[in-house]
């Protein structure tokens, strides 16, 4: 488990939990600070000490190898693997140079020293900014709280009101900057995840590019530095992504944070002030502790806990309750009291004092005191709709219409699904679609709906349904396979789930899939890839019912499950699960087809800064699709006559050619095999051959699925369930 997210609701109870939460992610702030500051001294080092380069890059490459980012939430991407793997790999490769000595540097500085230094000093700095700040709002809020409850009740009215009114800015002004350091915190260590690796793939860069010696190594090393520019700019992509659902969130809770206080059906949690007594003279003192009342148990836990003094919590005393009945004023001068006898102390009542008038009814209600009083309730997640969308017939007469329309009409239309609609008119053709009286308008042929329209119109339908497509009660079991395990493992898992959607639902999805591949099949023009796809209709298709900051960290897997489905829609909607389960060994042509999701990159990195020249020429570069933010989809499918078995789904940039390094193989020598299929090259690393053709030097690849060999001279790629080995 990575650092736990720090969710927004949690400002407003301020537990110790919560605390220990922040202290966790401070600490890796401070490690990254102090990573960072090494690394800067290391790359000084290079500039200025030439003939120490060895022992430079050594400590260097030690820096890198030995740090790991944390990530928030329980499970990573591929893509979040791969840039985290990725510091060790960049180690791997500063040892292969060390025998090279004549590595120029020049443009270490700006490469790298300066963009890991802004992020060190305008990043990590004002997050430091940030926590003096709370820790200062901390110290005024409870210092004032305590001031607040010390204060007579005799005073006068207006005196108390005013105290009240002081004290409740102070705490508003208190939660406002928790919220806000909260967040910045979260998105720091998001963004780290790339604003720390894209200067060393620079860095990596310039070394190349001046080392004169190390050519091959470098061109080697160009596959991986491809394929990690497309991990961070998918990371970058789901990150800007969830950092905007965040925002929403935090939004949501600020105007009504009551509403957000979390709640469990068998406990109730906030802090207490307890009324510790002393023998005479000393009289009592007021502790604050955090308290959870189990409520089936009457079980009070209390917790000591001082925010003023490090943060350091006390042991755990548990009492079981009795009663529980309010203290009045004439009794105790002091206000929001109430009284709790004990069980396991008979005769024994526990005096505490909640923090306000609005807590105290909450605690009265809680423990079942005799005062009447209303209770806080947790937040469900309840969209609101002013149209009532139902997933029936006239639902499913729609979405026919609205897809025929849009593959008749818009298939190439740039930026299809997202490019949105005027709101007004998306709403107009909505109600007017589920109307039983008025829905028969046919949109392939009807000039008054544009193509946006159309597809927003269809977006909001799916959002409207009273529960999401992939239903609320599978949304857990689709989320689990996209976090882990093997290509194969996956698309087995969530072909078995889709075939447990209700009938209807199951329909639906089966339609939209089929829909989305064939817009997928033409985004030259649409520039609507897979990958794309999956980020428009993930959050669509499939959302948690709890509304919180660990549901958003999700996002990037809701996203992978739609990809998933619209790569795979012919298995998972055509085949029951179970009903065939082809062999790979059976010497049939459909035996040998391979439908294997590979950890692959989706997208192709397209920064200014990268120059798509050197990608394979099937990746369209065009200044429409760079300004869209599209990323080409890298699925690899044979042109050749026939039907050959599909080739293992390969990213060319993540192939690492090892030339006659194998051992034991020569060039012209080694292992044979011979082609039973014809195959087109679909990048400059693949080999291109017909039926029949010997291949030579035949050995494993290190990417799934594929050889390496030789054929009239030239060294590639080779599809392996394209070939049998002689």
């Amino acid at each position: 488990m990575g650092l736990h997210p720090l969710e927004f609701s949690e400002c407003y109870l301020d537990s110790p939990v919560f605390r220990e939460k922040i202290k966790a992610h401070e600490a890796e702030l401070d490690k990254t600070n102090r990573f960072i500051k090494e690394l800067y001294k290391d790359g000084k080092n290079l500039i200025n000490a030439t003939k120490q380069l060895v022992l430079a890059q050594r400590k260097f490459a030690q820096s890198l190898g030995e740090f790991q980012f944390e990530y928030i939430g329980d499970a990573k991407t591929d893509d979040e693997r791969c840039i985290d793997e990725s510091l060790q790999e960049f180690s791997n490769f500063l040892k292969n140079l060390e025998d090279q000595r004549e590595l120029m540097m020049k443009n270490i500085t700006e490469t790298l020293m300066k963009p890991l230094e802004k992020f060190r000093k305008e990043q990590l700095g004002s997050a430091k900014a940030e926590r003096k700040k709370y820790e200062k709002e901390t110290e005024k809020y409870y210092s004032s709280l305590e001031k607040l409850l010390n204060m007579s009740a005799k005073k006068k009215e207006p005196q108390l009101q005013e105290a009240d009114s002081q004290v409740e800015t102070i705490r508003q002004h208190f939660q406002e900057e928790s919220l806000d350091y909260v967040c910045k915190l979260q998105e720091i260590q998001e963004r780290k995840k790339f604003d720390c690796v894209e200067p060393m793939l620079a860095f990596f860069q310039t070394v190349f590019t001046f080392y004169h010696q190390g050519f091959e190594l470098a061109n080697d090393f160009n596959h991986y530095k491809k394929a990690l520019q497309i991990n961070i700019q998918n990371t970058r992509s789901r990150f800007e992504g969830t950092r905007v659902e965040v925002f929403e969130l935090m939004k949501r809770i600020r105007e009504v944070p009551q509403e957000y206080r979390q709640t469990s059906p068998i406990s109730s949690e906030g802090y207490l002030y307890v009324q510790e007594k002393r023998p005479p003279p000393f009289g009592s003192s007021w502790v604050k502790r955090y308290c959870t009342f189990v409520k089936e148990q009457k079980i009070l836990h209390m917790v000591t806990f001082d925010h003023r003094s490090g943060g350091k919590m006390g042991e755990t005393e548990s009492v079981t309750l009795k009663s529980c009945v309010r203290k009045t004023t004439d009794m105790l001068d002091r206000r929001f009291c109430l009284d709790i006898e004990i069980t396991d102390r008979p005769g024994t009542v526990l005096t505490v004092q909640s923090l306000s008038e609005d807590d105290h009814k909450f605690w009265i209600h809680a423990m079942g005191g005799k005062e009447p009083a209303g209770q806080y309730l947790g937040k469900t997640y309840s969209k609101e709709r002013g149209i009532d969308a139902q997933l029936d017939d006239v639902g499913l007469s729609f979405v026919k219409n609205a897809i025929n329309a849009i593959e008749t009409r818009g298939i190439n239309d740039q930026g299809l699904y997202r490019v949105v609609g005027v709101s007004s008119k998306v709403q107009k053709l909505l109600s007017l679609m589920i109307d039983e009286k008025s829905n028969d308008v046919d949109l392939s042929t009807c000039e008054d709906w544009d193509v946006k329209t159309i597809t927003s119109t269809l977006k909001l339908y799916l959002r409207s349904l009273p529960e999401p497509l992939m239903t609320y009660g599978l949304y857990k079991d689709f989320i689990a396979p996209a976090k882990g395990g093997s290509p194969e493992s996956r698309s087995q898992a969530i072909h078995c789930l889709v075939h447990k959607l209700p009938e209807m639902n199951c329909l639906v999805l089966g339609l939209l899939m089929k829909h989305l591949a064939t817009v997928a099949a033409h985004s030259k023009l649409n520039l609507m890839t897979v990958a794309n796809l999956g980020v428009v209709f993930g959050p669509t298709l499939m959302r948690p019912q709890e509304d919180t900051v660990a549901a958003i960290m999700d996002l990037k897997f809701q996203n992978i499950v739609v990809e998933i489905l619209i790569e795979q829609h012919d298995k998972i909607f055509g085949d029951v699960p179970g009903a065939s389960s082809p062999g790979l060994s059976a010497p049939t042509r459909q035996s040998k087809k391979l439908s294997v999701r590979q950890n692959r990159p989706l997208a192709v990195y397209n920064p200014k800064t990268v120059d798509l020249q050197t990608v394979s020429p099937d990746v369209g570069s065009n200044s429409d699709e760079a300004s869209l933010g599209s990323n080409e989809s890298m699925s690899s499918q044979s042109t050749a006559s026939g039907t050959p078995p599909e080739k293992a789904n390969h990213a060319p940039l993540l192939a690492s050619l090892s030339t006659g390094d194998s051992p034991g193989v020569t060039g012209g020598g080694g292992k044979r095999a011979m082609a039973v299929y014809p195959c087109e090259a679909e990048h400059e690393s693949e080999l291109s051959f017909q039926v029949g053709a010997i291949f030579s030097a035949v050995a494993l690849s290190r990417e799934p699925g594929w050889l390496e060999g030789e054929l009239e001279g030239k060294k590639g790629l080779i599809p392996e369930n394209y070939v049998e080995m002689l």
